[in-house]
């Protein structure tokens, strides 16, 4: 089961403001002119413990020929299919129209959670208003105004119970390594190369996650779970968007791996939907590989591996202390050094440094290059230490806690990477008073 949202409804209801309020930031843009939300947006949410993605859909028409209105019906039915629970917003505003009728009938015909959400709720008249939306026959329905918050916290209780804890879904001590990237990249070839040739000692582990399989790898002394997500399947009663499906599918996967694999193409420079990629990588805590694949094309030109990787180090920048890998799926070219690299990166996830290194390294370097003064009081860091956590989590113990600058917490970041291996792994930092 994936941890998935996906708001829908007509066009202007709130969709893209109740989007806003449940990933707590200004992402999706809102306006009244309905139809503004044509590329699908992703986000974070956190609520009781719980983390879950947030998709934001397009307004749903029906009978329309607009080319527009057509694609965002197709995503919006991908979204349906791909979703944990479904959040079916409508205005109480405007009452039941013809498109909310033709809405829920197309939901009845899913076996998905389904919670009516009846926005625009922001005084007594207007919840009166919105009691005629029990009608549509779901079960559960909650009364909110998403511009001002209000509802919100109950709706987020009830999206909460339906999502798994971090962790939940498996219980294995092995790696847990995803393949990750837009279409054709060589997803499906690289998966070919490492799982063809061996099958005698690689068996295939039911998907938890639509259409993604999962196979236990056993070879040359490693072993890890490795989640493909490269195949598209055909869906009845969904014609596809290939590039929608694909971030769908690999934002599920991303919630299942300990380690990222993200594949380019090296005939092509990093796209913004690879940095997307690599942001949610990043945003969920996992530790991350970049493979740029179909390097054997590119030999023959004047292109040199110490050039690209310094292009590409540019491009996907902050998130430069990553593996960066080149490969010829085809040729066969350094796809063994692309698990080598994931395990390492693994490794790196779980190290543990010990307090007396911390502070004999990383405190050394702070009376070199101390932090600038703070209200004309000397800034002091006392000691450091790594806590448990999902990823490698340091506390620093400081007088002026709330008033470290954004530029030292990357001074110290970078120095905790020089000094220890954290090549590929999301690093937090935080600091406390002693």
């Amino acid at each position: 089961m994936s941890n998935t949202v996906a708001i829908i409804g007509r066009p202007n209801v709130g969709k893209s403001t109740l989007f806003n309020r449940l990933i707590g930031q200004r992402k999706a843009i809102i306006d009244d002119t309905s139809g503004v939300t044509r590329d699908r947006l992703y986000g974070l949410a956190d609520w009781n413990g719980k983390s879950f993605n947030v998709i934001d859909t397009g307004g749903f028409v029906t009978h329309s020929e607009d080319v527009f209105e057509s694609e965002i019906r197709k995503q919006v039915l991908i979204a349906i299919e791909e979703a944990t629970v479904i959040l079916f917003v409508v205005d109480t505003t405007v009452g039941i129209t013809d498109l909310e009728e033709d809405i829920s009938a197309m939901l009845r015909r899913h076996s998905k959670k389904v919670l009516l959400v009846v926005n625009k709720v922001d005084n007594p008249a207007r919840m009166y208003a919105g009691t005629e939306f029990y009608g549509l026959g779901f079960e559960k329905v909650f009364f909110i105004s998403a511009m001002s918050g209000s509802g919100t916290g109950e709706l987020l209780d009830e999206i909460a119970l339906h999502m798994q804890s971090a962790g939940e879904e498996y219980s294995d001590h092995l790696p847990r390594i995803a393949i990750v990237g837009q279409p054709n990249v060589g997803k499906s070839s690289l998966v070919n190369v490492l799982l063809g040739e061996e099958r005698n000692i690689v068996t295939d582990i039911a998907g938890t996650t639509r259409d993604s399989i999962h196979s236990h790898y056993k070879l040359f002394k490693k072993e890890f779970i490795l989640i493909d997500t490269a195949g598209i399947r055909k869906k009845a009663k969904v014609q596809e968007d290939l590039e929608f499906y694909s971030v769908i599918r690999a934002i599920n996967a991303i919630d299942e791996a300990d380690v990222c694999i993200l594949m380019v193409d090296a005939q092509s420079p990093i796209e913004n939907q690879d940095l997307t990629i690599l942001s949610t990588i990043a945003r969920k805590k996992k530790g991350v590989v970049l493979v740029v694949n179909k390097w054997d094309l590119l030999q023959k030109e004047t292109n040199t591996m110490k050039k690209a990787e310094e292009a590409i180090r540019k491009r996907i920048a902050p998130f430069v202390d990553l593996p960066v890998v080149f490969t010829s799926v085809k040729e066969k070219q350094r796809v063994h050094k692309v698990l080598e690299e994931a395990l390492k990166v693994y490794e790196n996830k779980q190290r543990k440094v010990s307090q007396e290194e911390l502070n004999e390294k990383i405190l050394a370097r702070v009376e070199q290059f101390p932090h600038p003064s703070v209200r004309g009081n000397l800034f002091r860091i006392f000691r450091i230490e790594q806590v448990p956590a999902q990823v490698p989590s340091f506390v620093f113990y400081v007088n002026f806690p709330n008033d470290v600058r954004r530029t030292y917490r990357q001074f110290l970041e970078n120095e905790l990477r020089k000094y220890f291996e954290f090549s590929g792994v999301p690093i937090n930092l935080m600091f406390r008073k002693k």
